[in-house]
This record gives C-alpha cells, sequence and structure tokens, in this order.
C-alpha cells in the first residue's frame, strides 16, 4: 500500500526518469509552476492533466485517480483526527452498503 500523496507520487515519477519539471511540464502542455505546485501538493491537478500525466509517464489512470482522491478523503478526514479511523470505518460501511442496495 501506497503512502505518499499524489504530488510525491509525480515527483517521483519524475526525478526516477531523470526529467525536470520544465521537460514534464513541456511535454504535457502546462507551465511549469503548475507542475510545481501539483508536486507540492499547493494545487490540484485536473482530470485532463491526470491523463496526460498517466499517458507520459505510462500509468494507470486509475491508480493517479485513487491517489489523488485518497488524499482529499484523508485531508478531510483529518480535520477531525480523533474519529479519523471510525468516520474511515463508517465510510466504507456505507459504500458497501450502498453497493449492495444498487445490486438489487
Amino acid at each position: 500500500m501506497n503512502s505518499e500523496t499524489f504530488g510525491s507520487l509525480i515527483k517521483n515519477l519524475r526525478s526516477n526518469k531523470n526529467l525536470t519539471l520544465r521537460e514534464v511540464a513541456f511535454e504535457i502542455g502546462i507551465d511549469t509552476s503548475t507542475l510545481g505546485k501539483i508536486e507540492k501538493d499547493n494545487r490540484k491537478a485536473s482530470k485532463e492533466i491526470i491523463f496526460k500525466l498517466a499517458d507520459f509517464f505510462d500509468i494507470k489512470y486509475s491508480s493517479l485517480i485513487i491517489a489523488l482522491k485518497s488524499d482529499i478523503v484523508a485531508y478531510q478526514v483529518l480535520e477531525d483526527d480523533e474519529n479519523a479511523i471510525e468516520i474511515l470505518k463508517m465510510a466504507e460501511n456505507k459504500i458497501n452498503y450502498s453497493k449492495k442496495s444498487k445490486k438489487k
């Protein structure tokens, strides 16, 4: 299980290929500063950017969406860190219930 943030995941993918921010930003058609903010988790990537990053790094789009959305959920839940685990367990139960209800 991966616990790195979306931004650090993108930064590590870029660094592992020895590419600069400028090179990757140019290839996917965004500003260098935008990519830098995404890597620092100061800006969320749009679906369009995520598709481009997935294609560029030859990684599944779903892997990047999971990384991004798990960040969103984690940060939201951490606002009430005293109950974070219980909140996540309840959310999981609700998701499972919703899936079962839709099958009927």
